[in-house]
């Protein structure tokens, strides 16, 4: 019953400005009321000030994408360049092979094993990994293409003997290694 009367008198705390207000015409004057133009006139101006900001905001969003875009463009068309800059050495050393006048076996056998070396430096900065199963390692459809099966006396689908490396480039596959694998 306490309750009952506390709440009642904090709703009649909270309607007594009110009605003092509507009773009272000199605080009614103080606060007039705006007209019909005048509030037509404001919500003119929100709508002005709301679109100005909508069209900010979509010539802001519509920058960022091109600006993406063009970023994805020159990824795309600079994305080998680091490669290719490993890849200009080789190439020299391969030239600068042919040039010799008279080679010996001996020198080029040297040349190619550092021309080599190189090849394998770019691939790694490259992030070219090769795919070379061991044999009697169990055959993987995702890295190994069995290009025949053979009788062996190891378990079946095990790797007898790789005919071509593969290659991965990070984590996706460019070339399957082949292999023979077992019956």
């Amino acid at each position: 019953m306490q309750d009952q009367d506390k709440y009642a008198e904090q709703a009649a705390a909270m309607d007594a400005p009110q009605n003092d207000k509507a009773a009272d015409p000199a605080a009614a004057a103080a606060t007039p009321t705006p007209t019909l133009e005048e509030q037509l006139a404001a919500a003119q101006q929100q709508i002005q000030e709301l679109q100005d900001a909508f069209l900010r905001a979509k010539a802001e969003t519509e920058n960022a994408r091109r600006r993406a875009q063009d970023d994805i463009a020159r990824a795309h068309k600079f994305a080998i360049e680091g490669f290719a800059e490993a890849l200009v050495p080789v190439k020299d050393s391969l030239e600068m092979a042919l040039q010799v006048e008279s080679p010996s076996v001996e020198s080029l056998k040297e040349g190619v094993e550092m021309t080599l070396k190189q090849l394998s430096a770019a691939f790694e900065k490259g992030r070219l990994l090769e795919v070379k199963p061991e044999p009697g390692e169990k055959l993987d459809p995702m890295k190994h293409q069995a290009v025949s099966m053979v009788p062996a006396e190891q378990a079946s689908n095990t790797v007898v003997s790789v005919l071509q490396k593969g290659y991965m480039i990070s984590d996706r596959l460019l070339r399957p290694a082949l292999v023979t694998v077992a019956q």
